[in-house]
């Protein structure tokens, strides 16, 4: 088929781009700026519109797939309803695509990610992942010998429902992106249920409140009783956490954490469903992160810059003590921290929670809000987080192998020593990269 998708630069949009045209479609799309991912697409044989136009549809276009941002109002969607093409949001578009496949479907507001991405490490076949795999240097692998696909699958819009889960993992139900369902905490857990019980495999973090709570048959992770002797070490600078699984035995998996290790359990939980515990264990070692997440991006003697995109208050404390961990055993003095929050929505909602989950920083830097199509409301950052050696800035510069805090137009500080940390899912990651 000639497939368009409009909202092309998008993580999730454009897995799903990639697998299409992995899969033999002729694909297209367009976004409204040049990013990274465009750039990665157009090296796939995907042509990438920028900007929105109704001329950017192919002339025999037969489907027009788009993300979640965008309204009925759009000029390509307009166009192609006018044309008689098919149009559909990309969770409608999970249904078909996703229809023949033996899906190891991995959803939770935290950690889905990783754990997806250490699950492909340790399986073969196709993987979707809403962040770039460092293993395989893509959010997507094609592998058509197996209808087998390692899929996150995303509750955010409840696509999760049409991710037609063979296996059904969970890492955590917290609430999250409650706009999506009207703030209705039943409506929430309902839909969590209902994918839960799609899969003929379950496992489940059974120490998560609400999953604590279901009397279905399910493979039951109980981290604080199953993950034991958990040690960190780090291998030329890398995190890796080596722990020991009930019934399974030793493991060793990049990241630090007790979160990195109940990721990896979830995954082998699932995996050992098809294949021995001993070939689990050597190909768990290929796992090597995902972009984004604790992402060592320098290293130097004197300083490490860190890139995470933990942009919920549960997120930024679980990767604060993975600092904490890494700061200790490379013996630098302070953690510098770096955020962008991310959506008014989001940062309004869980603000003390924001509060309190930069406790143990040394210096906390706070950059304007990323809008991601929200209103701008108003927050009081300066008194909200007072207690904090607090710095309120409008954009970062990487200047060589130091960082630049800008307000204005004037350079406020450099950071260039010890452990340097960003959080964020804006633009935060290009700035300290130095490429924005």
């Amino acid at each position: 088929m000639k497939i368009h998708f409009i909202g092309i630069g998008g993580i999730g949009i454009s897995g799903l781009a990639k697998y299409m045209r992995f899969s033999g479609h002729d694909v297209s799309g367009s976004d409204m700026k040049d990013t990274h991912i465009t750039e990665l697409l157009r090296k796939r044989g995907i042509t990438v519109f920028i900007g929105h136009d109704a001329h950017n549809i192919p002339q025999d276009c037969e489907l027009v797939i788009h993300s979640a941002i965008i309204k009925p109002t759009n000029s390509e969607v307009v166009e192609a309803k006018r044309r008689g093409i098919e149009v559909l949001h990309r969770r409608d578009a999970l249904l078909r695509i996703l229809n023949e496949k033996k899906v190891y479907a991995v959803c939770g507001a935290h950690g889905k990610s990783t754990t997806t991405a250490i699950l492909a490490a340790i399986m073969d076949g196709s993987a979707i992942i809403g962040a770039e795999s460092k293993g395989f240097g893509s959010n997507v692998r094609y592998d058509g010998s197996t209808d087998v696909l390692l899929f996150e699958a995303d509750e955010s819009d409840g696509s999760f429902l049409n991710s037609n889960p063979y296996c059904s993992i969970v890492t955590n139900a917290e609430p999250e992106h409650m706009e999506y369902y009207n703030y209705n905490i039943d409506d929430f857990h309902n839909a969590y249920r209902r994918f839960i019980e799609m899969g003929s495999v379950r496992v489940l973090n059974a120490e998560d409140p609400f999953m604590a709570t279901l009397t279905c048959d399910a493979l039951r992770l109980y981290p604080s009783k199953d993950i034991t002797n958990i040690t960190y070490t780090l291998i030329d600078d890398e995190p890796y956490t080596r722990f020991h699984l009930k019934g399974f035995g030793e493991f060793e998996v990049w990241g630090f954490g007790e979160h990195i290790a109940m990721d990896a359990s979830l995954a082998i939980m699932a995996a050992a469903q098809s294949m021995s515990i001993a070939s689990i264990r050597v190909h768990l070692l290929n796992f090597r992160g995902i972009k984004k997440r604790f992402d060592v991006i320098f290293k130097g003697s004197d300083r490490v810059i860190v890139d995470d995109y933990a942009h919920h208050p549960t997120e930024i404390k679980a990767t604060m003590q993975s600092l904490t961990t890494y700061a200790q055993l490379k013996g630098f003095e302070k953690v510098v921290a770096i955020w962008q929050p991310h959506k008014y929505s989001r940062t309004v909602d869980n603000l003390q929670a924001f509060v309190e989950c930069f406790e143990g920083v040394d210096e906390l830097v706070i950059l304007p809000v990323w809008r991601a199509g929200e209103e701008p409301r108003e927050i009081d950052f300066a008194t909200e987080f007072g207690r904090y050696n607090l710095i309120l800035a409008d954009k970062l510069h990487r200047e060589g192998d130091t960082i630049q805090v800008i307000v204005g137009d004037e350079v406020l500080k450099t950071v260039d020593k010890d452990l340097i940390v960003g959080f964020g899912a804006g633009d935060l990651t290009y700035q300290l990269r130095g490429i924005k």
